[in-house]
């Protein structure tokens, strides 16, 4: 079987983890964890990264930071995971959701001004697929009515908008390391990227249990004191140097998965010029970073069949997300403003194949030749 995806090893990550292992220190902000934050705000122009366990770690210190309250509400789509909702529900938030695009699936960014009431508190795009929303008129918006922004840049580490890195434009970014993800940190973690620089001490307090361990480890206060609300949000060290393994060539990685992608895009433009399959759509002003190859099929049947083929041919591929505001949590939580005319119809439709940095290419002329062939 071909499997959806595996997740990403370059060679380096056994040597790295011994070496923390050899350290003493595996908990937190370590020395690797330096080398990750260090990295990631020097390449994406970041005031300030911190790793965290997940990129739903990410999310709820973010709704923490901004002061998410009962009563507040905060816009964001439908297709989107869970996590992205779910951190600012657990602060008391309604969560608006807005229809989305039909070209990227990212946030429709004409739709987000008619959704703004007197109680909306902040605006979530989520960069689907390492495809940059609209940030240049979100970021706008959120001017114009003095919203914080705060980037679900899950699937968009080494994406840009207009020559800037995803989760760097915002108040806020979020990352995550899953394994399902471009890199990981060995299966689980993320990274916050605090863009205000007002926001950095508190952001260093929410995530050290809601102390100032940070600033006494600086040797800035005699003694640390709890200061703050706040959790558990670091990552361990040792997850941190088998990050740091991945980071060290991603420029490589991301190269390889572009490559990847391609040969998919290039390969499938026959069906797509006969109506068979929709595919991906990457906007002139953003460079994506392959995070997933998707196609849009005619209709949710034909979705199905296709799932059921390529099963029988040794090849796993997966649809995605079923939209938040159909699911029970989501209209007891939330609510959709305007009309839903392609968040349900598009998510029926799309189906994700196989890509990951250690595919073969003949494992993936195997999936090709099957999609050409099934869908002749």
């Amino acid at each position: 079987m071909i499997p959806f995806n595996a997740p990403p090893v370059v060679g380096s990550e056994l040597e790295y983890m011994q070496s923390a292992m050899g350290s003493g220190k595996l908990s937190g902000d370590g020395e690797f964890t330096r080398r990750c934050q260090q990295w990631m705000e020097q390449r994406f122009n970041s005031t300030k990264v911190l790793l965290t366990p997940s990129c739903t770690a990410s999310l709820e210190m973010a709704a923490i930071l901004v002061n998410i309250q009962p009563g507040d509400e905060v816009i964001m789509p439908s297709y989107t995971f869970v996590s992205t909702a779910n951190a600012f529900v657990l602060r008391g938030a309604t969560i608006v959701f807005v229809d989305v695009r039909p070209d990227t699936l990212n946030i429709d960014e004409t739709r987000i001004e008619a959704a703004i009431t007197p109680n909306t508190r902040a605006i979530v795009p989520v960069h689907y697929a390492g495809v940059s929303c609209e940030m240049d008129t979100i970021m706008a918006l959120a001017t114009r009515y003095q919203l914080y922004v705060i980037e679900d840049a899950a699937q968009g580490v080494m994406s840009t908008y207009k020559g800037r890195a995803l989760g760097s434009i915002g108040h806020i970014g979020c990352f995550s390391f899953h394994e399902t993800k471009n890199y990981t940190a060995g299966g689980e973690g993320g990274a916050t990227l605090i863009n205000d620089s007002a926001l950095i001490e508190r952001a260093e307090i929410i995530r050290e249990k809601g102390t100032n361990r940070s600033q006494f480890f600086r040797g800035m206060v005699d003694k640390y004191t709890w200061r703050d609300i706040g959790s558990s949000y670091l990552m361990s060290d040792l997850q941190a140097a088998y990050l740091w393994a991945q980071l060290e060539v991603a420029t490589r990685v991301n190269t390889r998965r572009l490559h990847l992608w391609q040969r998919y895009y290039d390969a499938l433009k026959p069906l797509a010029a006969r109506g068979r399959i929709t595919l991906p759509t990457i906007a002139p002003q953003c460079q994506h970073n392959a995070h997933m190859f998707a196609i849009r099929l005619r209709d949710n049947a034909d979705r199905r069949a296709l799932i059921h083929g390529l099963n029988e041919a040794g090849i796993l591929a997966v649809f995605h997300y079923i939209p938040l505001h159909s699911s029970p949590a989501g209209q007891q939580f939330g609510r959709f403003y305007g009309e839903d005319r392609y968040t349900t119809t598009e998510s029926e439709r799309l189906l994700r194949l196989p890509l990951f940095y250690n595919l073969s290419e003949s494992s993936q002329d195997i999936v090709i030749n099957a999609l050409l062939s099934f869908l002749a």
